[in-house]
C-alpha cells in the first residue's frame, strides 16, 4: 500500500484538524494589527484594481497609474469625510441642548415612576446611576482608546499596503501559482481570477446598498422633521454593514432624537416604524438583489462567522467577516478534499426525502 492510499482515521485527523484551527484562531488573534491592514488593504487593492488597468492600457506608467487611482480615491473619501463632518459639527454645537432635554425629560420619568411604583427619586436616581456607571466600565475606556489609536495606524498604514499590492500584484499571483505547482498552475489562475471577481462585485454591491439606504434614511428623516436627517441617515446606512447589531443601534439614534426634539412620542415610533420598513425593504429587495447574489452563503454561517471574527478583531472583524468566509467558501468548491467544507457554507439546500420513503421502509419491515 502506497503512502498516498493510507487512509487516517477519523478519531486522528478530527483532533489534528481542531488543533490545526486553533493554532491558526490563536495566530490571527496575537498578529491582529498586521493581519487585518493587510486583509483590508488586499481587499481595497482587488477593488482598486480595474482602474489601475484602464490608466495602464492608456500608456501611463504602472507606478503613475496607481499614484493616480489612490489619489482619486482620497478625493473620493475626502468629499464624503467633508459632508459627514459639516452635519456632525451642526449635531456637536446642539449637543448641550439635547443633553439638557434628555435630562429634563428623564425627571419627568422619574417622577413619574415613583407616583405609579411606589419608589422614591432616590431609590430611581441611584439605580439609574449605578447602571450608566456599568455601561461606561463595560466600554473600557482605556481599549476604546487603543483600538482608536490602532484604527489611526490602519488608516496611515493601508495606502502604503495597497500601492506596494497594486504594484507586485504580478508576482504575488506568480508567488501562488508556483507554490501550487506546475499541474495546478490552471486552477490557481482560475480562483484568484474567481476571488477578484467576487470581492469586486461583493464590495460594488455594498456601496450600492449603502446608497441606497442612506437615502431611504435621510429622506424619511427629512419627511418627519427629525434634526440631523442627513448625518443620521448616512451614519445608519454605514452602521447597517455591521450584520444583525448595526441596524438596531441606527434605529436608536433617531428614536432619542426624536424624543428629545419633538413634543409627542409618536415621532419616535413613527422612526422606528421607518427603520422596520427600510429594513424589510434591504432584507427583502437590495441585499438579495445586489449583495446577496455574489455571497452564496447561508444564514448559519454568516451569524457564526460575524460572532468568530468579532471576537477576533472586533469591529473591523466584523465587516470583513462575510467576505472573508465567502472566499473560504470558494477555496474550498475548488478542492475536492475539501468540497464538503464548502457545500456546509453555502446556501444550497440537499433535497429532502421527506417522511414517507422512510416510514413505507419501516413498515415492509
Amino acid at each position: 500500500m502506497t503512502s498516498s492510499e493510507i487512509k487516517i482515521p477519523i478519531s486522528i485527523k478530527a483532533p489534528l484538524v481542531f488543533m490545526g484551527l486553533l493554532a491558526l484562531f490563536t495566530v490571527l488573534y496575537i498578529a491582529k494589527n498586521i493581519v487585518v491592514p493587510l486583509i483590508f488593504s488586499t481587499i481595497i487593492a482587488i477593488v482598486l484594481h480595474p482602474v489601475v488597468n484602464l490608466f495602464v492600457r492608456i500608456k501611463l506608467n504602472r507606478i503613475v497609474a496607481i499614484i493616480i487611482t489612490l489619489f482619486i480615491t482620497f478625493l473620493i473619501i475626502a468629499s464624503l469625510g467633508v459632508l459627514i463632518f459639516s452635519q456632525a459639527s451642526r449635531f456637536t454645537e446642539s449637543l448641550p441642548k439635547l443633553v439638557d432635554k434628555f435630562t429634563e425629560i428623564l425627571n419627568q420619568v422619574i417622577i413619574w415612576t415613583s407616583g405609579h411604583f411606589n419608589l422614591s427619586n432616590r431609590e430611581i436616581t441611584q439605580w439609574i446611576t449605578q447602571t450608566k456607571n456599568e455601561i461606561i466600565g463595560s466600554l473600557k475606556i482605556g481599549k476604546t482608546i487603543a483600538d482608536f489609536g490602532s484604527v489611526l495606524a490602519l488608516l496611515f498604514l493601508m495606502p502604503v499596503y495597497v500601492f506596494m499590492i497594486l504594484y507586485y500584484q504580478p508576482l504575488l499571483i506568480e508567488f501562488f501559482r508556483r507554490v501550487f505547482g506546475p499541474a495546478n498552475r490552471d486552477k490557481v489562475s482560475q480562483v484568484v481570477n474567481l476571488i477578484k471577481t467576487l470581492i469586486q462585485s461583493y464590495l460594488i454591491g455594498l456601496l450600492i446598498q449603502v446608497a441606497i439606504i442612506a437615502t431611504l434614511y435621510s429622506v424619511g428623516l427629512l419627511i418627519l422633521g427629525i434634526e440631523y436627517a442627513i448625518i443620521l441617515g448616512i451614519l445608519g446606512a454605514f452602521l447597517n454593514l455591521i450584520p444583525y447589531l448595526g441596524s438596531i443601534i441606527a434605529a436608536l439614534m433617531p428614536m432619542i432624537i426624536a424624543v428629545v426634539t419633538k413634543s409627542s412620542p409618536w415621532f419616535a415610533l413613527l422612526v422606528l416604524a421607518l427603520y422596520i420598513v427600510t429594513q424589510f425593504i434591504d432584507n427583502n429587495f437590495i441585499t438579495p438583489k445586489i449583495v446577496g447574489s455574489k455571497v452564496k452563503l447561508n444564514a448559519l454561517t454568516s451569524i457564526i462567522s460575524v460572532v468568530v471574527f468579532a471576537a477576533l478583531w472586533g469591529i473591523q472583524g466584523m465587516l470583513i467577516a462575510i467576505p472573508l468566509t465567502a472566499i473560504a467558501k470558494l477555496v474550498f468548491d475548488h478542492i475536492e478534499t475539501l468540497k464538503p467544507w464548502g457545500f456546509l457554507l453555502g446556501d444550497t439546500m440537499p433535497a429532502s426525502r421527506g417522511l414517507k420513503p422512510i416510514l413505507n421502509k419501516l413498515i415492509r419491515k
